[in-house]
């Protein structure tokens, strides 16, 4: 599939656990009055980018200590609560859709690489450049989109799992575009592509969103912390420190290995940093 498309059903009656979190995204599209998949409408009539709906509930974010490749600063495993729904990106932006808002507004483009295509995830831009176009979204829709916070951002990649992976605790090469090495059926390190893939090329996990694992990092609200405790209790709340250099990005790379690919997986970069493996997604938020 590719991000142009009308989203396809998925079926998961195979897992339960899977279709009970289909079911429950199912019900809170309905209470919102939208698809599980949906995009707002700019003020021109053109199309937004592709969102999915994630239904409000609770999980337990980080991982646990027998879990392969873990790093101290994903515990403790700790409850977060969502008391009300919100939407994520289906996709990370892509370039097609950056550069219509860098086009529309004069900022600076991303620094030029080979990978021209417009349905790749954007790269090469920094944490103020997504927030920026997230502001821009907002403005041009009505709506209010923003970076997601680290916990957002991790109950929707587990989509109802508590795996590594929201395929389960090992991988293929199908589903993760990473590096390689152990936790993936490859099983040596540096046998990927060596490249991101364009958005929408690889499986959904239940809740319909695409490359959560791999592809590109992605930046989100809170700033960087080595442990999780203290931490807020409602995953809508990005947590704020002294480290102001530093935020946290989610999901792995093209360049990563596996285990960096996990749902819990984090890692740090600066504010201003820009590389060829880093992009976002958005949240949008349904207000009261």
């Amino acid at each position: 599939m590719r991000m142009n498309d009308t989203p396809e059903v998925l079926d998961f009656a195979e897992v339960p656990e899977r279709q009970a979190a289909v079911s429950r995204q199912l019900r809170a599209a309905e209470r919102l009055g939208v698809g599980p998949h949906f995009r707002d409408t700019l003020d021109d009539g053109s199309a937004a980018p592709w969102m999915s709906v994630i239904p409000e509930g609770s999980f337990f974010m980080g991982s646990g200590p027998e879990e392969y490749a873990r790093e101290d600063c994903e515990g403790p495993r700790h409850a977060v609560d969502f008391p009300r729904p919100f939407a994520i990106g289906r996709y990370a932006i892509t370039r097609g859709e950056y550069y219509r808002f860098v086009d529309e507004t004069g900022r600076h483009r991303p620094r030029r690489y080979g990978w021209v295509d417009p349905a790749l995830p954007v790269y090469n831009v920094t944490f103020e450049d997504a927030r920026a176009y997230a502001g821009w979204l907002s403005q041009r829709t009505g709506q209010h989109y923003r970076l997601p916070t680290e916990a957002e951002w991790e109950y929707a990649a587990r989509a109802g799992t508590t795996t590594a992976f929201a395929y389960g605790d090992k991988i293929h090469r199908e589903e993760v575009n990473c590096a390689g090495g152990f936790q993936c059926t490859r099983g040596l390190w540096f046998c990927g592509l060596g490249r991101p893939l364009p958005v929408g090329n690889l499986p959904p996990n239940a809740w319909g969103v695409h490359e959560m694992h791999g592809n590109v990092q992605e930046f989100v609200q809170d700033h960087w912390r080595d442990r999780y405790s203290p931490s807020p209790r409602d995953g809508r709340e990005a947590w704020v420190g002294s480290r102001t250099r530093f935020r946290v990005v989610r999901g792995g790379s093209w360049f990563d290995k596996p285990g960096a690919c996990r749902s819990a997986a984090r890692a740090r970069r600066q504010t201003g940093e820009f590389d060829l493996n880093l992009g976002f997604r958005l949240v949008r938020e349904f207000l009261p």
